[in-house]
């Protein structure tokens, strides 16, 4: 009767159609799509168990997907060399949507209209669980890393800037 619920988002279904045990959360969600580290904030969760999911386009044309924690930068040269590429390039806002039927601030590495190669940072796999957005904004998922990257077909390598130094 009232959606007040839970609302369920396509990665949540997608989750629950493959098996896939998961803890949803939810958090307020003002006139634009908070910060991740606010995300984490709100949820409760150490920044560091909490990844965003990047979208890139590779010099050859093809397009990948990395998912790293999100007080860290990715480090565009590790993350080319773990795709085997020559360079990549984030994905312009605008094209996200298109792409991958993600909105910025909502993207997942579940469920997106094709699947992309995916590489999450090699911290995932220390963590017992971690969270990444459920498709929505306002919305994340807690998982186990290792059944999230292999429903997604990822990989792992060193993919974050080592230290903050003004880098994008």
């Amino acid at each position: 009767m009232s959606k007040q619920k839970e609302e369920k988002t396509n990665v949540m279904r997608v989750l629950d159609q493959k098996r896939i045990p998961y803890t949803p959360h939810a958090y307020p969600v003002g006139d634009a799509a908070p910060d991740g580290v606010t995300v984490a904030r709100l949820l409760g969760q150490n920044p560091d168990t909490v990844f965003k999911t990047l979208v890139a386009k590779g010099a050859s044309g093809g397009y990948y997907v990395f998912g790293i924690p999100v007080a860290a930068t990715l480090d565009l040269k590790k993350a080319a060399k773990a795709v085997g590429e020559k360079s990549i390039a984030m994905l312009p806002a605008r094209e996200l949507l298109p792409l991958t039927g993600y909105v910025h601030g909502g993207c997942s590495p579940v469920g997106m209209k094709k699947a992309f190669p995916t590489v999450f940072d090699e911290t995932a796999e220390l963590l017992e669980t971690i969270c990444v957005s459920a498709g929505r904004v306002g919305y994340q998922v807690e998982l186990s890393p290792a059944e999230l990257l292999a429903l997604v077909g990822g990989t792992t390598a060193g993919l974050t800037a080592e230290e903050k130094e003004g880098a994008q």
